[in-house]
């Protein structure tokens, strides 16, 4: 189709995804259309283009000519300023059976529908949105998002564009590039269409041979697409698949090979699933009256006019390569889905109702993958929930003992804990205690406290005090650990709580051992500095950190984790220091291809912090 439609925001409609991005009053993902929009300075049909577009261009084939139309047996309705766009008016369609077969006035469905309508979008659906590893050469730039074209009910949504080109694929190509699995397994280029490459790729399984790219799908295909799922009062939600398109005649005749195709795989020859065109967007579902209602809904209310969504996606950061959604109403709809709920009480041994509760108590949430200066970003935001997890860790304080490492260190876990963090633990673990014992929860208390010497949890929330750190420092050998003993391992457990208590746990445990391990060596040697107490099986360990450290002033932490200092809990790893990853895969005799692809890593971040009613997490990956 052309491009010549309002952009977002354009009549004064919100543009969720344009400029300047998320966490600046905007949410979803900005993305460009190429060649969809005048040059910087230039006008097109609605007015200036955005910085940095690229030269208007209203696609390969140009606008649909001839008259507006109404759709044989579809219920699409005539609307003047589509037709200006467009040169027609919307179209709803059946999936035909037959290539170039008229479409059926009604929609069908039944068990043959549904499984060859999956095999088609199956077909289409991986092309458009399928193979992760493709989505890596997207690029968020401005221009139309799916979110448009979908309702402001929809439950779930994700969305990923395809093909695009600027910063962000050159970004993402810098980075992958580093690593030979990546390069040798895809061997994609800068100006490749990824899109082709995901299509031959399902080709070269035996898929939908006699289709070729070129003819049959490029013409069409667009950048953009999404899977969400739709509440539209029937038994159960209805996913559907929406769809860029650059050519809506030619979308119907690709489609409906695609149809075939999958007609092909299943052996049916009955008409599946249905259509529906919105503008620059095609939605599939599995019956026709499925397809057009999200049409219908989408223009009176869209998602990406959503106050929740525009939230949401807001509070999920910078937009990326892939976004993903999920609305309060999605956690309602989970907690009556039985399987659910019942896998938790047969399977996982946990409680179910806890879980329903969480979910009913959901507020929604968003999240993103984007490229960033040559890093990975993952980002999540959701609603605060009153559950048991929510209640271990709490406040600002993941980084206070943490932040007090040499620079030295190669990986820490530290956290914040709240006030009676371990009470709340063991009412969670209750009905798994309880099953996988075989005795009631309080016998079973008694049985691990006879067995370690410990009053439970009382004594474990001693020990792991206000804040604390788990630590492995990068100096040393594994060679050296294995002839050794454990005591040469640079190991430490560091808390920030009350030194006299802490010690009086710490004694409990030393007598337990010393008693099964029969064995004099001390695994628990401790001291106190400055506040904190630190309990390692290395002296030399011990000596590093009572001299201190600045962990959290040195610029690969703070580059993987920057919002530490409000973080409750964080996860943090340098790759780079010492070399201790290449030569602990060296000790243990990996492959060269391990060894090749573990080079480029730098470091890892993983963070969560609280901002008012939002709960965010950050997965964040560097490269040298």
């Amino acid at each position: 189709m052309s491009s010549q439609n309002p952009p977002p925001g354009a009549g004064g409609t919100p543009d969720p995804y344009g400029q300047p991005g998320f966490g600046q009053d905007n949410s979803g993902a900005p993305w460009q259309q190429p060649g969809g929009s005048p040059q910087q300075g230039q006008t097109g049909p609605h007015g200036p283009g955005p910085q940095g577009a690229g030269p208007y261009d209203p696609g390969p084939t140009g606008p649909i000519q001839g008259p507006p139309f109404q759709a044989q047996g579809g219920p699409g309705q005539y609307d003047p300023r589509y037709a200006a766009h467009h040169g027609s008016a919307p179209v709803s369609e059946h999936l035909g059976a037959g290539p170039g077969g008229a479409m059926p006035s009604e929609p069908r469905s039944g068990r043959g529908g549904r499984r060859g309508l999956l095999i088609g979008l199956l077909a289409g659906g991986v092309v458009l949105v399928g193979g992760g590893v493709w989505a890596w050469m997207a690029f968020f730039n401005q221009g139309p998002q799916p979110a448009e074209a979908l309702p402001d009910d929809t439950l779930a949504y994700l969305s990923v564009d395809l093909d695009p080109s600027g910063e962000q694929k050159i970004e993402a190509l810098r980075t992958l590039r580093k690593f030979p699995a990546f390069k040798e397994g895809t061997g994609l280029e800068a100006d490749d269409d990824v899109r082709k490459k995901i299509f031959e790729s399902i080709q070269d399984s035996g898929a939908c041979t006699e289709l070729d790219y070129d003819d049959d799908i490029e013409p069409w295909l667009g950048d953009r697409a999404a899977v969400a799922v739709i509440d539209q009062g029937n038994e159960h939600p209805d996913p559907v698949l929406v769809v860029q398109v650059k050519n809506q005649d030619k979308a119907e005749d690709g489609l409906n090979k695609i149809v075939n195709c999958g007609n092909d795989a299943t052996g049916e020859s009955e008409d599946i699933g249905g259509y529906a065109f919105n503008g620059d967007w095609v939605v599939l579902a599995e019956t026709e009256d499925i397809a057009q209602t999200v049409v219908d809904d989408a223009k009176d209310a869209s998602l990406q006019d959503d106050e929740q969504y525009q939230k949401w996606t807001d509070a999920a950061g910078d937009p990326g390569v892939i976004s993903v959604y999920a609305s309060s109403e999605a956690g309602d709809q989970l907690a009556e889905f039985s399987p659910l709920t019942d896998a938790v009480d047969s399977e996982v041994g946990g409680d179910s109702d806890e879980l329903v509760s969480a979910l009913e108590d959901f507020k929604g949430g968003a999240g993103t993958v984007r490229f960033n200066d040559g890093n990975l970003e993952i980002e999540f935001a959701t609603g605060q929930m009153n559950t048991a997890s929510s209640k271990l860790i709490s406040g600002d304080r993941g980084d206070d003992t943490l932040s007090t490492l040499p620079d030295s260190t190669a990986v820490a876990l530290g956290a914040g804990m709240a006030d009676g963090w371990g009470e709340a633990l063991f009412e969670q673990l209750r009905p798994i205690i309880e099953d996988q014992t075989m005795e009631s929860f309080d016998e079973a208390i008694a049985d691990a406290e006879a067995e370690t010497g410990l009053s439970l949890p009382e004594d474990l929330e001693t020990l792991f005090g206000e804040s604390f750190v788990l630590a492995l420092d990068s100096n040393f050998d594994p060679d050296q650990v294995v002839e050794g003993g454990p005591t040469e391992l640079p190991v430490a457990f560091k808390v920030k709580g009350d030194p006299d208590e802490i010690e009086a746990t710490l004694d409990k445990m030393r007598a337990r051992m010393s008693e099964d391990l029969g064995s004099d060596v001390e695994l628990l040697t401790s001291e106190e500095h400055d506040g904190y107490v630190l309990v390692s099986p290395s002296q030399a360990y011990l000596d590093l950190l009572a001299d201190g450290g600045d962990l959290g002033g040195d610029d690969t932490f703070q580059s993987v984790v920057p919002e530490a200092e409000d973080s409750s809990a964080i996860l943090f790893a340098n790759f780079d220091a010492g070399d201790w990853l290449l030569e602990v895969l060296r000790t243990a005799e990996a492959p060269a291809e391990v060894l090749d692809n573990a080079e480029p890593l730098e470091a890892m971040g993983i963070s969560s912090w609280t901002d008012g009613d939002e709960v965010h997490a950050l997965i964040k990956i560097t490269t040298e």
